[in-house]
């Protein structure tokens, strides 16, 4: 026959009490793993408008010794399609980077896919058929040829192709990558706006791999400063391109980070539009 004692019935109590206290860490741990895993089975789900999209880049984030930050995408010309935006380009569902330069809803910087104008018809004003004014640089993808250039032009006319039914070319000002002695002087005769003032600025350039970077920087800089660091940052070899439209047009969506310029409506973009 078992006899309680006070003692013994008080080391019941404390044993109990242990055994609650196991259970109930026990149950706790089990609701905290359960809750991890649900999360990484449908998490994804609430990653935001992009999170769906063909990701058929590359991202790099970099800075210059003179702390420009510079934030880049690489990828195939294969994957780029220029297209109309007419809003900020975080309210727009594509990855990408702002395109030429525009007043209004007029762009003024060619802008055109396979001779079609991106914002309206062939040889009308501001549909992305002329760089207005001036003749500027232009990037030019030769799709039958698999070539790149930076051709000097006022139109779509102008642009030296092999095929006019298989090539993009995006306006902009000649940068000069491998010229020293000629990018000032060209910035001049194409006119570069506040080229000497600090603004965020953004730029298309081509390799000698065949990649095209699309780049960035909410870094208020002056165009030297922004050339600078891009030939000291982007790891590639004989890059070539031109500067975008800048300041508060200076825009990028991309999984990896959204960078709103002003949140100003630009008139067109330089889109990704490829699969995984």
């Amino acid at each position: 026959m078992w006899v309680l004692t006070e003692a013994s019935t008080g080391k019941l109590k404390q044993l109990w009490r242990r055994r609650q206290w196991l259970i109930v860490s026990l149950l706790l741990l089990f609701i905290v793993g359960l809750a991890v895993s649900v999360f990484q089975i449908f998490g994804n789900d609430n990653e935001g408008p992009f999170s769906d999209l063909p990701h058929s880049y590359s991202f790099l984030e970099k800075e210059s010794p003179e702390n420009v930050q510079l934030y880049m995408m690489s990828l195939s010309p294969e994957d780029i399609k220029l297209r109309a935006a007419d809003a900020p380009l975080q309210q727009v569902i594509a990855y990408g980077i702002n395109g030429g330069f525009f007043y209004g809803d007029a762009l003024l910087s060619i802008a055109i896919m396979n001779d079609n104008p991106t914002n309206g018809v062939k040889k009308a004003y501001g549909s992305g058929w002329f760089n207005a004014k001036y003749a500027r640089g232009t990037l030019v993808w030769d799709g039958a040829s698999r070539s790149f250039s930076v051709q000097v032009a006022s139109s779509g006319a102008e642009l030296k192709v092999t095929d006019r039914q298989h090539y993009f070319a995006q306006g902009g000002i000649s940068m000069n990558l491998k010229h020293e002695n000629l990018w000032e002087s060209a910035i001049a005769e194409e006119h570069l706006p506040y080229a000497d003032e600090k603004r965020m600025r953004s730029g298309m350039l081509y390799d000698d791999n065949g990649k095209l970077w699309l780049i960035v920087t909410p870094t208020l800089s002056t165009a030297a400063e922004f050339r600078s660091a891009i030939l000291q940052t982007v790891p590639a070899e004989g890059l070539e391109g031109i500067f975008l439209d800048g300041d508060g047009s200076s825009q990028m969506n991309a999984d990896e980070i959204i960078l709103p310029g002003d949140s100003r409506a630009v008139v067109q973009m330089i889109a990704v539009d490829g699969t995984k």
